[in-house]
């Protein structure tokens, strides 16, 4: 396996969602078609492993291979009889107050990747995710019709506090935005 080829292995795992072959090309700055001729020596490299390369389209990710697919599953029923601990709560606390909200604006705010934490409340059925209209490669996260109703809301306006932390979000982006501006007029 030669070393871009591990790179790709590299950013599949970490995304750990999918990813299109043109961002790919554009991270590791070689052409498409060079993804493309990598993207099958790592698939028959993977073929002996337990994990393979899932295609969709112009996407494509790292997933369980078919052979251990009712392992992971029972791992995932385990899984699902925890809590869901800090980083679970507060990444749901973040979907419902800022939703939709992309991953980079999650991991923004908690300031660590939110990939697994976001993998885990989805497979619950708390959050889901959908195509962001404003950038086709990112998706927004939002909670689901089951979450509002297992927390007994109609909305998640009637969520406690919301208005007010809608306008803290609304000051922080401001004064974000503002840091931005001053810091690119400093470096000009």
């Amino acid at each position: 396996m030669n070393n871009i080829t591990k790179k790709i292995e590299a950013i599949l795992f970490w995304r750990a969602e999918p990813i299109s072959k043109k961002k790919l090309a554009e991270f590791l700055q070689i052409p498409v078609a060079e993804i493309e001729k990598e993207i099958a020596t790592l698939e028959s490299e993977l073929h002996t492993r337990g994990i393979v390369l899932i295609r969709k389209e112009d996407e494509v990710m790292l997933g369980t291979a078919p052979e251990h697919s009712t392992l992971i599953e029972r791992l995932t029923k385990e899984e699902l009889h925890k809590e869901l601990g800090k980083a679970g709560l507060e990444t749901l606390s973040i979907v419902l107050y800022f939703g939709p909200v992309t991953r980079s604006e999650i991991d923004y705010i908690r300031g660590v990747n939110s990939t697994f934490v976001l993998r885990n409340l989805m497979v619950r059925g708390l959050v889901e995710r959908s195509t962001n209209t404003e950038d086709q490669r990112s998706f927004l996260y939002k909670p689901t019709f089951q979450m509002l109703s297992f927390l007994g809301l109609t909305s998640v306006r009637d969520m406690p506090d919301y208005d007010s932390a809608q306008a803290e979000l609304k000051n922080f982006k401001e004064s974000q935005a503002q840091e931005d501006t001053s810091s690119k007029e400093e470096s000009v």
